[in-house]
């Protein structure tokens, strides 16, 4: 289990690394964007991206 988590923090930092790389200038962008909403929005964002992740970990594990 736990070479699974480092597995899944090593591709989240690949993931994570890829738009800096690609397009700095777009990243920074996104980032400015973000920043400017209000915390109820951020708030449903995250959790509506964790429970797509969740979702799809069910079904990948399934």
């Amino acid at each position: 289990m736990f070479n699974d988590l480092l597995t899944a923090l090593a591709l989240l930092l690949v993931i994570e690394g890829i738009m800096p790389f690609l397009s700095p200038r777009s990243l920074r962008r996104a980032l400015f964007q973000i920043v400017q909403q209000n915390d109820r929005t951020l708030r449903w964002t995250g959790l509506v991206t964790m429970a797509a992740g969740v979702a799809l970990l069910y079904l990948v594990r399934q």
